[in-house]
């Protein structure tokens, strides 16, 4: 069974509901307090010992290709200013010379399509796909529990979360079978179900792991939803083929493609860190208290 050595990032989309911020910064690098989203998902696939990072890009996309490059200059400047423990951050999250690929999508054809164009980097093996709009916050990554789940059953593992049942309809929904090591069976999977109709209340989260003969399948898609190709259509063909088993993530995940969860992952991490909880903390407190009764009902409810 071959390990799980690649991980790849869909990064060309055109973040329009950052705008005017996504004008000339891609969505993927505004920053949830000090460091971009992109590097968040970067470093999941790091700790869970991905040696291989393919993103998918498109125009205006240059500035993620700069961010994991070596800055000579900042290093030197660093360094002459003693800032060493600055300097040694930025190199702790370097990738390694060779470590990182790039392709373009060129045109917006939907994730499967995106997922479709790094088929010659990943090459004949499993790979990791993370949604890089989707940020984790748990003391173990989502995708290294992920990568031991596969090593566990070999097979195509997919991310899901608890929803509210009555919220079903909004997400890409599993079916759930019986328990196996770690994980389940997943024994079906639908994409936004009818109200009422769906298999459970367990919604894909951004993270995956594909065995490559998704690719063959991506290859003669057919436009499904919104006119694009879908990934969920390919993955519901190669589960007539392979197994698919699902994991449950237990921890928090920030959509950071829509601004409100943008706000919210902020504001989580910041909370998260030794260094800013206690002083972020009394700035949210004083906030709220400062708001006019009526505001405040309608921030609490």
């Amino acid at each position: 069974m071959k390990r799980v050595r690649k991980a790849v990032f869909p990064v060309a989309g055109l973040g329009t509901r950052f705008l005017p911020a996504t004008k000339a910064i891609p969505k993927e690098m505004l920053t949830v307090v000090d460091r971009p989203v992109i590097q968040y998902v970067v470093d999941e696939a790091r700790e869970a010992g991905i040696e291989h990072f393919i993103f998918v890009t498109g125009r205006n996309k240059a500035v993620i290709e700069d961010h994991f490059d070596v800055q000579f200059e900042l290093y030197d400047t660093l360094a002459q200013r003693g800032k060493d423990d600055q300097l040694a951050r930025l190199q702790r999250l370097q990738p390694a010379p060779g470590q990182t690929s790039f392709t373009r999508q060129q045109v917006p054809m939907g994730l499967g399509h995106a997922v479709w164009c790094a088929r010659e980097l990943v090459g004949d093996e499993p790979f990791a796909l993370l949604l890089p709009d989707m940020i984790m916050q748990s003391e173990k990554s989502c995708m290294k529990d992920m990568v031991e789940l596969y090593a566990e059953t070999g097979n195509n593992i997919i991310a899901v979360q608890e929803c509210d049942p009555a919220e079903a309809h909004k997400y890409g929904i599993v079916g759930r079978g019986e328990d196996t090591h770690h994980g389940f069976r997943i024994t079906g999977m639908v994409e936004k179900p009818k109200p009422g109709t769906a298999p459970s209340n367990l919604f894909i989260n951004g993270r995956y792991i594909l065995q490559p003969e998704i690719f063959g399948i991506l290859e003669s898609q057919e436009r499904g939803a919104g006119n694009e190709i879908q990934l969920t259509d390919a993955m519901l063909k190669l589960e007539k083929q392979q197994s698919f088993y699902g994991y449950h993530y237990k921890g928090r995940t920030f959509d950071c493609g829509s601004p409100e969860g943008f706000v919210e992952a902020n504001v989580a991490f910041a909370l998260w860190r030794n260094d800013m909880n206690a002083s972020m903390a009394g700035v949210i407190r004083t906030l709220l208290d400062e708001m006019k009764p009526s505001e405040r009902r309608g921030v609490l409810g």
